[in-house]
C-alpha cells in the first residue's frame, strides 16, 4: 500500500508545516478539521481535506480510511485526553501502523500542571496501543514570539514573566522537519524525542540577537506573573490554561529548562535552525 497520512492538527503552527514538508515530497495529505472554514484555508495540491470532530468517534474513523500513519497534535483544552483517546482508538480498528504524536518537555503524571498530566495520560494509552508511536517532546516555540510582534514593531520592547531563565527554545520548522522523517523512514518506531533549538537562550539574549537583525535597540522587560496571567485572562484565555502556562514559564524562568538536545540534527541530518535565523526569516512581521 501507498503511503498515506492524516494530519490532525493540520491548521495549527506545527501541523501546517508538516504539511507543507510532506507535499514538498511528493507525499498526499488527508488534513481533518472542524469546519468547511479551516479546509478552505488549507486546500491545495496534495492536500484532501476532511470535516472531522475529535469527540465524535466515527468521524476520525471516516478520516482514516485508506491511511496508513497518522500525525497527532490536538488543541490544549480540558477534554485534549478524550480527543485524543478517540484518535489512539480509531486508528486501532482502522489498521493505522504508526502514530506521530506531539508531547511536550517534561510530561509526567505527577506534574503540578495539568497540561503535562494531560500529556502524560496519552502518552501511556499510546504505548500501550499496539500501534508503533513516535513520541515529540518539543521545548517551547520561537514562532510564540511572533506574537511579541504587536510590542516590538511600534515600541522595540517585549514582554515576559521569564526573568533570566535560558531555554532551549525551537524551531517549530524543526519540530515538523522530525515529525516528517518520522512519518516516511523507518527507525523512529517507539521512540520518544525532546526537540530543542541549537543553544539555551534567555529572553535578554533573544532582545539581542532581535536588535541585531533588525537593527535597533530592541528590549525586553520582565514583568510579574500576575501581571501576564491576568494580561493571558484578558485575550480570551481559559484561566485553567493561564495558569498552566504561567507554571511552565516559572519553570523556564527558574533556569530549570536549559536542555539542549543534538534531536534535529540526528533524525534530520541538518543542524537546527538558530533563534537569529528564525528572526532573519520571519523579519517581516517584526517591522511591518
Amino acid at each position: 500500500m501507498a503511503m498515506s497520512i492524516l494530519v490532525i492538527g493540520a491548521t495549527g503552527t506545527i501541523g501546517k508545516e508538516v504539511i507543507k514538508q510532506l507535499t514538498t515530497l511528493g507525499i498526499p495529505v488527508r488534513a481533518l478539521v472542524h469546519s468547511p472554514e479551516k479546509a478552505a484555508s488549507i486546500a491545495g495540491p496534495g492536500v484532501e481535506a476532511v470535516i472531522g470532530d475529535l469527540g465524535k468517534p466515527e468521524t476520525i474513523e471516516a478520516a482514516m480510511h485508506g491511511i496508513t500513519k497518522v500525525f497527532l497534535n490536538s488543541p490544549s483544552d480540558l477534554q485534549k485526553v478524550a480527543w485524543e483517546s478517540n484518535v489512539i482508538q480509531s486508528a486501532k480498528r482502522a489498521g493505522i501502523t504508526h502514530i506521530v504524536k506531539i508531547s511536550a518537555l517534561g510530561v509526567s503524571p505527577d506534574s503540578p500542571l495539568g497540561i503535562a498530566r494531560q500529556h502524560a495520560q496519552i502518552q501511556q494509552e499510546l504505548s500501550e496501543s499496539g500501534i508503533a508511536y513516535t513520541v515529540l517532546q518539543p521545548h517551547s516555540f520561537m514562532q510564540n514570539l511572533l506574537a511579541n510582534a504587536s510590542t516590538i514593531v511600534p515600541n522595540a520592547v517585549f514582554y515576559a514573566p521569564m526573568r533570566d531563565g535560558k531555554i532551549g527554545i525551537v524551531d517549530a520548522r524543526d519540530i515538523a522537519a522530525v515529525a516528517v522523517a518520522a512519518l516516511t523512514e523507518s527507525g523512529h518506531e517507539n521512540q520518544i524525542y525532546v526537540i530543542t533549538g541549537p543553544e539555551a537562550l534567555s529572553y535578554s539574549d533573544l532582545a539581542e540577537k532581535f536588535s541585531k537583525v533588525l537593527g535597533k535597540p530592541v528590549t525586553y522587560v520582565n514583568v510579574p506573573p500576575e501581571a501576564a496571567r491576568q494580561a493571558m485572562v484578558a485575550s480570551g484565555m481559559p484561566e485553567w490554561l493561564a495558569d498552566d502556562l504561567l507554571g511552565l514559564m516559572g519553570v523556564f524562568a527558574a533556569g530549570q529548562a536549559a536542555i539542549v538536545t543534538n534531536t534535529v540534527a540526528e533524525v534530520t541530518h541538518k543542524q537546527p535552525i538558530s533563534f537569529e535565523q528564525f528572526v532573519i526569516d520571519y523579519q517581516a512581521r517584526f517591522r511591518a
